[in-house]
């Protein structure tokens, strides 16, 4: 994140990519002189043209990051480096500070690092360069009791930290965790952090807004890293005993322990990017974001209420993602059928045969990822200019890039809520006009964060700033967020 001035709050009271959300976890970063860059596994049978094409980086740029390919080639299996055309974030030190006042701070703090685990019990001492916070006029949204202050640095939590901010009030307590891969041990972060900080950040003015509950929320944040032994520091403890809901977990690996820890402790868990749990073992699973049988059940009901010819490009059975093979498989099902298309005739332009000019061919490629499929757009286009009509089943992460073609997608991300009020609150405690890719990661943690309130509070819906939830459940297990809806474009 840039330096910007960061005043984080958590107080009393209580959410691409898919694209889903997680499709921007699929490629490892790491950092090069300076510049964000892919780690990336050469496939066998894959070369620098193919790459270039698949991430939309020409030879030179590759060869640049991996000067020994000039000498011996690429060899199948070797990790070389592709440059994601990102800044790098700048590194900022860890720093907690608990205060007990009602006003923010306006100069700068010097950085204080606190033991891995700061109890609740015993408030943080304030060193003595912090000086008494200055008093500043919000009106009607003045800020309550014990906030967290960071001067112009970006917050990122110390391992297993606990994030403890009750105004002392005679209101019943609820304590919340929040669970998520800060990286705050690493030198550099990675951008995958600062989306992570973006969630955090969201979460917390959902807090903010429901300061006045009757309910005091108490939360507590963690850094949970990438590996198992964290999660299981934590299940093998006590530290968790009081919480009454989770918020957050990226990697299955982490979500399988917490999952059967939250079984036996009938805590909920809501999981904001994973789609393929097994929700039918466990009643107190909450899965934010679509499945592809999901996405596939929506399309179909969508082809069927439309006058449209589908076009599949067909490939090896092998290359198909599991998106799109879950959607012909559905399709099949439902009696709904398609033209093949081998991709072969679509890039020699041999490709009429399979279209129709008195119907709106609504065409299926063979990869939900933009990169494997981008050498196609330009021949859909050339046959939309000669005068047939074209559609493309496309994804919700592609609205970012420019494509010349009608478009239909699935999305969970379908709020049309008015978000102005949340951009001046943002503004108000950050300091800055929120500027991020959609979808936007702060959004997703104030919409979960108050869907998980609704939750505990006994609502199964629930209307976001940024997506609508509504909760299914699974047989006689979990619930799943029923709320997908078809965008055309």
């Amino acid at each position: 994140m840039k330096n910007k001035a960061c005043i984080i709050i958590a107080l009393c009271a209580l959410f691409f990519v898919p694209t889903s959300a997680q499709e921007l976890l699929n490629y490892p970063l790491d950092t090069i002189n300076g510049e964000e860059v892919y780690r990336y596994e050469v496939e066998r049978g894959v070369g620098l043209y193919r790459i270039g094409v698949n991430f939309n980086v020409t030879q030179d740029e590759i060869i640049r990051l991996n000067p020994q390919l000039r000498e011996r080639g690429l060899h199948y299996g070797e990790t070389i480096y592709l440059p994601t055309g990102r800044p790098v974030i700048k590194e900022t030190p860890a720093v907690v500070i608990q205060t007990s006042v009602k006003q923010m701070r306006e100069d700068v703090p010097k950085p204080v690092r606190e033991s891995e685990i700061v109890s609740v019990q015993e408030p943080i001492k304030q060193p003595d360069s912090i000086d008494k916070p200055k008093e500043i006029d919000l009106g009607k949204d003045s800020v309550p009791a014990d906030t967290i202050a960071v001067g112009d640095t970006t917050l990122v939590l110390d391992s297993l930290a606990i994030l403890d901010t009750l105004a002392l009030d005679a209101r019943p307590v609820m304590e919340l965790a929040l669970m998520l891969p800060f990286e705050s041990r690493q030198s550099k972060r990675s951008g995958n952090a600062e989306r992570m900080m973006e969630f955090y950040q969201g979460a917390l003015l959902a807090l903010h807004e429901l300061q006045h509950d009757s309910v005091r929320y108490r939360l507590r944040v963690y850094d949970t890293e990438r590996s198992e032994r964290r999660i299981n520091e934590l299940c093998d403890s006590t530290e968790l005993d009081s919480i009454r809901g989770v918020l957050g977990l990226v990697y299955p690996i982490q979500i399988d322990r917490m999952s059967a820890w939250c079984d036996s402790h009938d805590v909920p868990l809501l999981l904001p990017f994973s789609d393929d749990m097994d929700l039918p073992t466990n009643p107190h699973l909450l899965q934010f974001n679509s499945t592809d049988q999901q996405e596939a059940d929506s399309l179909c009901q969508w082809i069927a209420k439309h006058d449209v010819h589908c076009v599949a490009v067909e490939v090896r059975e092998a290359d198909l993602t599991m998106p799109i093979r879950t959607l012909r498989k559905e399709m099949r099902r439902r009696g709904l059928t398609y033209t093949g298309l081998p991709f072969r005739d679509l890039l020699n332009d041999s490709a009429y045969y399979a279209f129709r000019m008195d119907q709106e061919n609504l065409v299926i490629l063979h990869s939900d990822r933009l990169q494997q499929v981008r050498m196609l757009l330009p021949h859909l286009m050339k046959l939309q200019q000669e005068g047939y009509p074209i559609r493309l089943v496309s994804q919700y992460s592609w609205q970012k890039e420019t494509i010349d073609l009608p478009q239909v997608y699935t999305s969970v991300f379908t709020s049309d809520a008015d978000r102005d009020a949340y951009d001046r609150l943002w503004h108000t405690f950050f300091g800055s006009t929120h500027v991020s890719e959609a979808p936007r990661y702060d959004l997703l943690g104030y919409d979960l964060m108050r869907a998980l309130i609704a939750w505990l509070n006994g609502e199964k819906e629930h209307h976001g700033l940024q997506s609508d939830i509504r909760w299914r459940q699974v047989e006689d297990g979990g619930h799943q967020n029923a709320q997908v809806k078809v965008i055309e474009r």
